[in-house]
């Protein structure tokens, strides 16, 4: 068995190349092997977002606090709120942050595929953002 204490992980700022506005990651755990499985609570301030990218075993987000929005590529902007719960099939181009006023916290799980758990592309623009 393992623990891991409330506050023994430092957090860290969402790297500028990946995200758009302030964005704070908490790593929650990181599975051992065979487990592939990792998991983090991510903090949007209002109108930040992810870049577009893809997780090659899919990814699922449950919504915390606050209210953001998603998008898959093709599809519409969609409204998040605490309690729902997001499923991204692999290799879904797709995106999701922060409402433009309000944050919006949730929990990102994803696995890793011979050691990798996403793919980061373009920023999503004020325009996509928007809409």
């Amino acid at each position: 068995m393992e623990i891991k204490r409330s506050g023994s992980q430092p957090s860290s700022k969402g790297p500028a190349d990946w995200f758009t506005g302030t964005v704070r990651i908490d790593p929650l755990f990181q599975g051992n092997a065979p487990a592939r499985t990792a998991g983090a609570s991510v903090t949007f301030e209002p109108g930040a977002r992810t870049a577009w990218h893809t997780h090659p075993l899919g990814q699922t987000l449950i919504v915390t606090a606050g209210c953001g929005r998603v998008q898959r590529e093709g599809g519409s902007v969609e409204e998040i709120r605490p309690g729902d719960v997001v499923w991204f099939p692999p290799n879904e181009k797709h995106w999701h942050g922060a409402a433009p006023t309000t944050a919006v916290t949730h929990f990102a799980i994803q696995e890793a595929l011979d050691g990798k758990v996403v793919d980061w592309m373009e920023k999503v623009s004020d325009e996509q953002y928007q809409v």
